[in-house]
């Protein structure tokens, strides 16, 4: 055979495949990662910290990298900063970030932001920074900064970034800080320089003005210097117990403290997104190990009063209740220990730990802590990026929380409920609701994104329970977190997860909830003897459960499913034929007389006006 027809032959099979290789790789899903080794000092007295960084990044991407960002996150706490602008421009802005002043009829708030001193503020200051061992050049730009790389990242390269910084931990404001109002001395959250996260989307390297965090994937080996009186928890497990004690050290083993005025808590977190720690010297620390392994760490101030203190120490058995529902009931934690701290401003979730204010009924305190430990599996586990998608971490938090602690504190059997619908219905009523495709950060008032991440993204969960059944959600819970876990999902994996888990067609459902603010509405338009005509009010469709009681006492249920859904949900109701989206009324035939009907007897579907889902109408 002719050796220069070979030649061709296989530098054309090289180019075929090196073209199927890349969009492999394009159209494959991929994630960066980051292994993080720092070290800090301490200074309590100043409340300023100076730290080492040494972090290896890995381009996991398909795209060559020519510039890198770092958050800077406690830069926003500075007058001035889009934080403090943005507290100033809102109408409803967040009670903990403002000090009110005037009268009630004339009331006068102000940023507490634009406040701080100087030696009350936030600041990351990165002193030097190296790409393998050369200086690069870098610019911050309020609370990112922007790296000009000395040679692009190439797909599958690995890079070490060495940085030396200077810290100073703000006022206690919003989530991290210092002297908190219960007294806690440092809440340390999102206080090291750490890098943006880049995905199929690009650079997510937003400027930190009110709430939502992304991280990249990676484990972090941590060494915090700081006064030995102090008590550390957080993120990460505890390399040297016995070299610390303050409650972490195995009391069958001999002491081995460390000589100095500090202590040098060695930590080392696996596979995680963020890295956060508390410390107060007035810590009381108490563990208890779960039956799998797992131990619980409890840090709270011994100084509270004695019904707070009570409260911490009944919360423990109920932390670990917490803790096997949701690994039955979603999936299995996979660390070793998982840590509740009293810190912050409220609470807020964490990798492997949660900061909670402490001083809360038995009740509140509970509930929060089975809020920000759900949040271990929708954020943690299941990191979709919350500052685009923030009803996908928050709503399905609030939603699987709300199982939770029916369940362990009331004893219910966990049956999803439309009982919280009402916050949707007001910002609806009030012509306050906004896109859950809005940013986190854009959203008009403090009250649409509260709702509309928390409740509506909650409802989301409720109402497929009424779209594709109980047990099918159960189980698209489940299959989403085992196809998903240590990953990036995004809206659309969700909605996947729930089409193969029901058979059903749900893009419509995702469009019309999420990416638009129509509504449900539907009534019950006319009867004539056996003859029912429901109508479509609203401009969001949805399947129909429609319960009819006869003039002999007899009642009989009927669902009518959506066309585009291609099929019903497993029902014991007689399926009639489905119900086209163009037609806006539905005409069928029952067996016998009417003499009453209700749509969604089960109250799960999200209809804004319940008024005319029932016939005879109520007398008002």
């Amino acid at each position: 055979m002719n050796t220069k027809f070979l030649t061709t032959l296989s530098c054309l099979l090289l180019i075929c495949v090196a073209s199927i290789n890349e969009v492999n790789a394009q159209n494959g899903y991929w994630q960066q990662h980051v292994d993080y080794t720092m070290d800090v000092d301490v200074d309590v007295n100043k409340f300023q910290y100076k730290g080492t960084q040494k972090l290896v990044y890995t381009n996991n991407s398909p795209d060559v990298l020519r510039t890198v960002y770092y958050h800077l996150y406690f830069n926003a706490f500075q007058p001035n900063s889009e934080m403090d602008a943005r507290l100033q421009g809102i109408s409803d802005p967040d009670r903990r970030m403002v000090t009110k002043t005037g009268t009630k009829e004339n009331p006068i708030v102000s940023s507490r932001i634009a406040a701080l001193k100087p030696n009350e503020i936030g600041f990351i200051k990165v002193k030097s920074l190296t790409q393998n061992g050369r200086s690069v050049a870098y610019e911050v730009a309020g609370t990112v900064l922007e790296v000009s790389l000395n040679a692009p990242i190439q797909p599958g390269e690995k890079v070490t970034f060495d940085m030396v910084f200077d810290g100073q931990v703000p006022l206690q404001i919003r989530r991290s800080g210092r002297n908190s109002k219960e007294g806690v001395a440092l809440s340390m959250s999102q206080w090291f320089p750490k890098m943006a996260e880049y995905d199929f989307e690009g650079w997510q390297a937003h400027p930190y003005i009110a709430r939502e965090f992304q991280g990249v994937w990676g484990d972090f080996d941590v060494t915090i210097h700081i006064d030995k009186k102090y008590t550390v928890g957080g993120t990460g497990n505890l390399q040297n117990p016995q070299e610390i004690g303050h409650g972490y050290e195995d009391k069958s083993k001999p002491l081995k403290r460390q000589r100095g005025k500090k202590l040098a808590w060695h930590f080392k977190a696996p596979n995680v997104h963020d890295f956060m720690w508390a410390a107060d010297p007035a810590y009381a620390h108490d563990v208890l190990t779960m039956e799998n392994g797992v131990d619980l760490h409890f840090l709270y101030k011994k100084t509270l009063e004695a019904k707070y203190l009570e409260n911490w120490k009944n919360l423990q058995l109920k932390t670990a209740e917490l803790m096997t529902y949701f690994n039955e009931n979603i999936g299995q934690y996979p660390y070793k220990q998982y840590s509740v701290v009293q810190g912050g401003d409220g609470g807020m979730e964490y990798a492997m730990s949660t900061l909670i204010t402490g001083k809360r009924n038995f009740g509140s305190l509970v509930g929060v802590t089975a809020h920000e430990m759900a949040h271990t599996w929708f954020q943690f586990l299941l990191a979709s990026n919350e500052s685009t998608h923030s009803w996908m971490d928050e709503g399905f938090t609030s939603y699987v929380s709300g199982l939770a602690s029916n369940k362990i504190l009331k004893g219910g059997d966990g049956k999803p409920s439309a009982g919280s619908y009402g916050g949707y219905f007001y910002v609806v009523k009030n012509n306050l609701e906004e896109p859950l495709t809005t940013h986190s950060d854009r959203f008009n008032t403090n009250v649409a994104f509260g709702v509309g991440s928390y409740t509506k993204g909650s409802m989301f969960l409720t109402q497929l329970n009424y779209i594709i059944g109980e047990e099918n959600t159960k189980k698209t819970i489940k299959k989403y977190f085992n196809d998903f876990k240590f990953k990036h999902p995004t809206p659309n994996d969700i909605k996947r997860t729930a089409e193969k888990v029901s058979g059903l067609h749900l893009g419509w459902y995702l469009n019309e909830w999420i990416e638009t603010m129509h509504t449900i509405d539907y009534g019950v338009a006319s009867v004539e003897g056996a003859e029912i005509t429901l109508e479509r009010i609203g401009k969001m469709p949805m399947p129909i459960d429609v319960t009819v009681t006869y003039i002999d006492g007899t009642t009989e249920m009927f669902n009518i499913a959506l066309r585009m859904m291609r099929g019903n949900k497993p029902t014991k109701a007689t399926v009639l034929e489905d119900w086209t989206w163009a037609h806006p009324t539905y005409t069928f035939t029952a067996s016998k007389t009417v003499l009453a009907i209700e749509i969604d007897a089960s109250q799960l579907m999200a209809d804004i006006d319940r008024s005319n889902n029932v016939y005879p109408k109520a007398i008002e």
